[in-house]
């Protein structure tokens, strides 16, 4: 397994029919003074709405490249704590403890540990990454769409961010979805749905179960 793949091309076991797309509307594009003017204004709200994050939980749905889909309940609680819990059936794990990223495959007994700021989620995780320094708006030609890039020039791993207008979410916008894109350009796509914030969420929400030869998923 190569350098983060997990995220960005892991096959899965399980395969669904359903596969997402990219979640910009394909409308028009704004002229590009218009597009220009509000790119720096775009970009403080996106800051503003997830530095506004304290805690989240939400239903999301994961889609390799090949079109594979598996779902599950995402916790998040910043600063850098995030578990995604996967369906069912799917027996891994993937879970920040506000430091590292670990990976875990219960199948195979398997484990590894990223620096979060090594990961493509290291954008919306890592209280130490910069968004608005180091992202850029991607015209969506929707207002009520926001879209950040955010690459590291590093390893060649970019995460879009997408974020809609919603008065009940932080800052008035609303995470709703990210791609993953990797250096050998393989996407991942995870969406949002069911979001909840300010939920109490424990520390304890995001420890696991050391992978051993017996074990089932981390509950």
């Amino acid at each position: 397994m190569t350098d983060l793949t997990f995220l960005t091309a892991k096959p899965m076991r399980v395969a669904l029919a359903a596969a997402l797309s990219l979640a910009v509307p394909a409308t028009l594009a704004m002229p590009e003074t218009a597009a220009a003017q509000s790119a720096d204004q775009q970009l403080d709200q996106v800051v503003a709405a997830l530095r506004a994050i304290s805690t989240m939980t939400a239903d999301f749905t994961q889609t390799d490249r090949s079109g594979r889909t598996v779902s599950g309940k995402l916790t998040l609680k910043r600063p850098g704590k995030i578990r995604f819990e996967y369906e069912k059936g799917v027996n891994m794990l993937l879970v920040s403890d506000g430091k590292s990223l670990t990976f875990l495959d219960y199948d195979v007994n398997q484990k590894q540990r990223y620096p979060i700021g090594n990961s493509p989620l290291g954008a919306l995780l890592d209280p130490s990454r910069d968004v608005k320094r180091y992202g850029r708006v991607v015209p969506t030609g929707n207002p009520n769409v926001y879209s950040v890039q955010v690459k590291d020039s590093r390893n060649g791993i970019a995460i879009t961010l997408i974020l809609t207008k919603n008065a009940g979410a932080p800052g008035g916008l609303e995470l709703a979805s990210w791609v993953a894109l990797d250096a050998q350009n393989q996407r991942t796509t995870v969406r949002l749905s069911n979001q909840r914030y300010g939920v109490a969420v424990p520390d304890s929400a995001f420890r696991y179960r050391e992978p051993r030869s017996s074990s089932r998923r981390s509950g």
